[in-house]
C-alpha cells in the first residue's frame, strides 16, 4: 500500500474513507473506485456489474468530473439499477452522495442530473470571510478538518448500509427515537468545531438538521422559510458563534445567517419550547461593526438568549452542555423544589464553595428574617449539579449573588445564566442583588464605579442595615 502522503487527493480520500468506514461498520469496508474520467470511453459492462451489489455511489464533483460524459452516465446507470432493486432512497436518505471540492452555483446545480442535484452534499472546502475558497487538504494545513469531514461521511454511509440491510430483513422492534438537533450554520472560524459537534452527535445516533441534502437559498425570504421549516422538526438547537458572521442572504434585513438563525430559534423557543445552546467563547471579538454589535447584544440581551444556555467556555464545555440539554429532553427532570417553611420566600444564595464560611453571618441573618435559603450544589456528577442548580434558579423568588472569592469571569457567567433562565421562567424573578464581599479586587471596584443596579457593598464587613434595599425590594416597606 502506498503511503497516504504520496497519494493524490482522491487516493488519500479513498484510504481515509476505507479506514473510517471499516471502523464504523465493524467489518472490512468494500470500496471500488473508477479512475477513468475520459469522456470518449465506452461505458464498460465491468462497472454495470458492480451496481446491484453497491449500497451507495459517491461522486467527487471536480470540474473534470462535471465535463465527463462517462461519469454522468455512471450516475444515471446506478440510479436505474438501484431504483429497480431496493430503491434509490432508504428512510428518506438517498444512496447517491456528492463530495464537492468547491461551491456549485445554482445555475450549475440545475444542470446536474436529477440524482446528483438532490444528492447528499459534503463540502470539502472552506469559505473565508473574504469569499476565498480554501480546499480541505492536509497539504494546506487543514488535516484535522479534512479527516473530520471524511469521518462524518463514513458515519452517514455506515448508517445508510445499516438501514439498507434492515429493509432487506424482517423488521425488529422500533428504535427509541432521539431528539432532532438543529446545528446552526456558523462563520468560517467555527466551521471546523461545528463538524466535530456533528460527528459526535451522529456517533450517539442523534438526527441532525440541516443535513447534507439541504441547499440553503441565497435569498433572505427563502432562507428564513427553509430554516423555520427545519426548526419545526427539531427539539434542540446549537448555535456556534465566532468572530466571523458567515454569509449574508440577499434581502431587506441585511442580517447574517448567524443572526437570522438565532432570531428564528428564539421564536421557536417562545412558541414551541425549543431548547437551545449558544456557544460564544469568552473573548470573541469581531472587526465587522454589525457583527460586533450582535456579539455584544448576545451577551447581554435576555431576549436574544431566550430558551438557551449561553456557553462561554471551550469546546468541551459546550459538548457537556449539549449532552446535558439532550439528556433533559430524553429524561425530563422532576419539578423544581418548592420553598420551605410553608411558603417562605426562597432565596437562591449563589457563591463559590470557598465563600461558605465568610457568608455564614449573612445567611443566618436572612434565615432569621424568615427566608428559605438554597445554596448551590458544589459536587457530584456535572450534569446533575447543573440540573439541580438550574431547578433552584427557576423556582426561587430572589437571588443574592455573593461576589467574594469568585472572580470577575465567574460573576459574569452566573449573571448570564440567570438572565437566560429568567427569560424562560413561568413567573418573573422578583429580586436579584449582588453582594460585594472581600477581598477587594479590581473587578469589584469597577462594579462600584459603574454603579451597577442591585449592588450591596459589603467589602468592609457584614452590616445588617446594608440589606435594607434587598428586604425592601422583596418585602415592600420592610427595612432594617
Amino acid at each position: 500500500m502506498r503511503r497516504i502522503s504520496a497519494l493524490g487527493w482522491v487516493g488519500r480520500f479513498h484510504q481515509y474513507l476505507a479506514s473510517y468506514l471499516t471502523t464504523n461498520l465493524g467489518e472490512e469496508a468494500q470500496i471500488w473506485r473508477d479512475d477513468r474520467l475520459r469522456g470518449n470511453d465506452l461505458f464498460a459492462n465491468e462497472i454495470v456489474k458492480q451496481f446491484p451489489k453497491t449500497a451507495a455511489l459517491i461522486s467527487i464533483l471536480s470540474q473534470r468530473y462535471l465535463k465527463s460524459e462517462w461519469c454522468l452516465k455512471e450516475v444515471h446507470e446506478f440510479c436505474r439499477v438501484a431504483q429497480e432493486a431496493e430503491g434509490l432512497t432508504v428512510d428518506d436518505k438517498t444512496r447517491v452522495l456528492r463530495v464537492m471540492l468547491r461551491p456549485i452555483s445554482d445555475d450549475h446545480r440545475k444542470q446536474l442530473p436529477g440524482a446528483l442535484k438532490d444528492a447528499l452534499g459534503y463540502k470539502f472546502y472552506q469559505e473565508s470571510e473574504g469569499g476565498h475558497i480554501l480546499p480541505l487538504d492536509p497539504a494546506f494545513g487543514s488535516a484535522e478538518a479534512y479527516r473530520t469531514r471524511i469521518y462524518t461521511l463514513a458515519q452517514d454511509i455506515a448508517e445508510l448500509i445499516e438501514k439498507l440491510e434492515e429493509s432487506q430483513s424482517t423488521a425488529g422492534p422500533p428504535a427509541v427515537s432521539k431528539p432532532v438537533v438543529y446545528l446552526a450554520e456558523s462563520g468560517y472560524d467555527r466551521a471546523e468545531d461545528r463538524e466535530k459537534i456533528r460527528a459526535e452527535l451522529r456517533s450517539y445516533g442523534y438526527p441532525i438538521l440541516p443535513d447534507a441534502r439541504t441547499q440553503f437559498s441565497d435569498l433572505e425570504k427563502d432562507y428564513v422559510e427553509q430554516v423555520n421549516s427545519l426548526l419545526d422538526q427539531c427539539q434542540f438547537s446549537i448555535h456556534p458563534v465566532g468572530s466571523f458572521r458567515g454569509k449574508v442572504p440577499d434581502g431587506a434585513g441585511h442580517k447574517s445567517v448567524v443572526q437570522l438563525q438565532n432570531d428564528l430559534a428564539v421564536g421557536k423557543s417562545r412558541t414551541a419550547g425549543l431548547r437551545r445552546v449558544i456557544w460564544l467563547p469568552e473573548g470573541t471579538r469581531s472587526e465587522h461593526a454589525e457583527h460586533s454589535a450582535f456579539l455584544e447584544a448576545l451577551q447581554r440581551d435576555a431576549n436574544l438568549q431566550y430558551g438557551a444556555d449561553l456557553i462561554a467556555g471551550d469546546l468541551e464545555e459546550l459538548k457537556s452542555a449539549i449532552r446535558a440539554g439532550l439528556k433533559k429532553l430524553e429524561n425530563p427532570r422532576l419539578e423544581p423544589p418548592v420553598s420551605a417553611g410553608g411558603g417562605a420566600p426562597l432565596v437562591y444564595f449563589i457563591c463559590v464553595e470557598e465563600d461558605l464560611e465568610s457568608a455564614v453571618p449573612l445567611i443566618e441573618f436572612l434565615t432569621n428574617e424568615g427566608f428559605a435559603i438554597e445554596l448551590p450544589v458544589f459536587s457530584g456528577d456535572a450534569t446533575e449539579v447543573r440540573q439541580a442548580n438550574e431547578a433552584v434558579a427557576a423556582s426561587c423568588q430572589a437571588v443574592l449573588l455573593f461576589f467574594g472569592a469568585g472572580g470577575g469571569a465567574w460573576k459574569y457567567h452566573q449573571q448570564s445564566e440567570l438572565k437566560r433562565i429568567q427569560a424562560s421562567r413561568r413567573e418573573p424573578l422578583r429580586v436579584s442583588f449582588t453582594y460585594l464581599a472581600g477581598p477587594p479586587t479590581a473587578d469589584k471596584k469597577v462594579s462600584l464605579l459603574k454603579k451597577e443596579p442591585g449592588l450591596i457593598n459589603g467589602l468592609e464587613g457584614f452590616a445588617p442595615e446594608k440589606l435594607s434595599p434587598f428586604l425592601a425590594a422583596l418585602r415592600p416597606g420592610r427595612t432594617v
